[in-house]
């Protein structure tokens, strides 16, 4: 005999949505949102532009609200759709986990762990974890993403992910933080900089200069402490680059571009090198916390379980003056 569950179960309005819901609209609808058009969305499903407009369209009757404002010039998320996306990416993120729920079943650590992390995160907390966990367990493996700070929460908050490590400036609900280490800033320029090799130089020497910064620092974001040193050295005003990874800045900081701030124990080599000089001012340089979330209900792998555990008791006992850099 079929198992029906509406003749088992007296169902509510929204159990009954649930299990009518037609789940290819919902990831239709997803892959709409994410690409911002309907039309991007059928190239990318490789469905005609009808077709996946009809699906907007049945999932918006089915769910009896507006999720699109759409129109010949206007594209515009609503509220109610902005709130299913958060939804349905945190779902489709429960569902890329399955693998993890099946690696359970083994006894052998296998599996993959899914790392995701700002650019240039360097300390030798996470890679003695990674020496650790590859000899103890060979036949895992280690996924790392690299991403801006906001996107790194994101993918952990959906489950995409199962440990994210970044610069956090408002915590996100639902999700654990550990404190990771703190990491001091200095000011650097290259060697085709005119202030390149200039010994007792001041602030005041750096104002007016043409800078590079990482999008995020600015007054109101992670690197808040860095930008109001920026600001009180004046080099607000002629910004040359911008960029979220630290690699490009210090690129564009080679290039003589301008001056940047950047992680005074990451670049220590290339000031030892002569590829990098370091700026005033050289006293209580601004200091940055560097954190690792995880998503508590994400349903972890043994390998992500494991990977975890190791880092988190490498943290749990080191303590926080040796996970001070740059100071």
């Amino acid at each position: 005999m079929a198992f029906h569950p509406a003749e088992h179960h007296d169902f509510n309005l929204h159990e009954k949505m649930a299990w009518d819901l037609d789940w290819n609209l919902l990831r239709t609808f997803t892959v709409i949102v994410q690409e911002q058009s309907i039309t991007g969305a059928a190239a990318r499903l490789d469905l005609k532009q009808p077709t996946v407009s009809n699906a907007l369209k049945r999932l918006e009757r089915g769910l009896g609200v507006r999720l699109i404002d759409r129109g010949p010039r206007t594209f515009e998320v609503t509220p109610a759709g902005e709130a299913l996306y958060r939804e349905s990416r945190a779902i489709f993120g429960t569902v890329s986990g399955l693998g993890s729920v099946l690696e359970l079943a083994g006894d052998e650590v296998t599996g993959t762990v899914k790392l995701i992390m700002a650019s240039h995160v360097v300390t030798p907390l996470l890679d003695e974890t990674l020496a650790e966990f590859h000899e103890l367990h060979p036949a895992a493996s280690v996924k790392i993403t690299i991403e801006h700070s906001r996107a790194v929460a994101e993918a952990v908050f959906e489950k995409r992910a199962a440990l994210g490590i970044c610069l956090v400036r408002e915590p996100m609900d639902h999700l654990d933080y550990t404190h990771l280490y703190t990491e001091h800033f200095g000011f650097f320029c290259g060697p085709r900089h005119r202030l390149f090799g200039i010994e007792g130089l001041t602030l005041e020497d750096l104002r007016g200069e043409h800078c590079v910064s990482f999008i995020a620092d600015q007054m109101n974001e992670a690197l808040r402490p860095v930008a109001m040193l920026r600001a009180e050295a004046e080099l607000d005003q002629n910004i040359s680059g911008t960029s979220t990874n630290l690699e490009e800045i210090r690129r564009m900081v080679l290039a003589g571009m301008g001056i940047g701030a950047l992680p005074i124990h990451v670049v220590e080599a290339d000031v030892e090198s002569g590829l990098l000089f370091r700026l005033p001012p050289y006293e209580h340089p601004p200091a940055v916390d560097v954190w690792m979330m995880k998503n508590p209900a994400s349903t972890l792998g043994k390998a992500e379980s494991e990977f975890i555990r190791i880092l988190e008791e490498r943290v749990a006992r080191t303590p926080h003056e040796e996970r001070t850099y740059g100071a």
